[in-house]
């Protein structure tokens, strides 16, 4: 876990000060009731996965929820996030637009 929270607060890689790349979104529609539209896994740069990102339709529309774990005191806490509402905005733009997509 402090790995991944390593590799996004250095999310400039050596190419220059990029943003990670997503390279691949994968979108896997839910069967059950409730608020969870999809389960998604997005890959960055080829080379690091993050799986069970959901995709859950709330007050305002679609969202892209983090994945996270119940902890001892009975809150839910993301396992993994962006520390930025830029990379936040490009994983739930990507993530709804893979979407979107499925079920069209």
């Amino acid at each position: 876990m402090v790995i991944f929270w390593d590799i996004i607060y250095l999310y400039k890689n050596i190419k220059g000060g990029d943003l990670v790349d997503i390279t691949d979104v994968r979108v896997f529609l839910s069967t059950r009731e409730g608020s969870t539209r999809a389960y998604a896994t997005v890959t960055f740069d080829e080379s690091f996965v993050v799986r069970d990102l959901r995709i859950v339709d709330g007050k305002n529309g679609l969202f892209v929820s983090m994945p996270s774990r119940k902890s001892q005191d009975g809150e839910f806490r993301d396992i993994c996030f962006p520390i930025t509402s830029e990379f936040r905005n490009i994983i739930q733009e990507q993530v709804l637009d893979k979407y979107n997509r499925e079920v069209s």
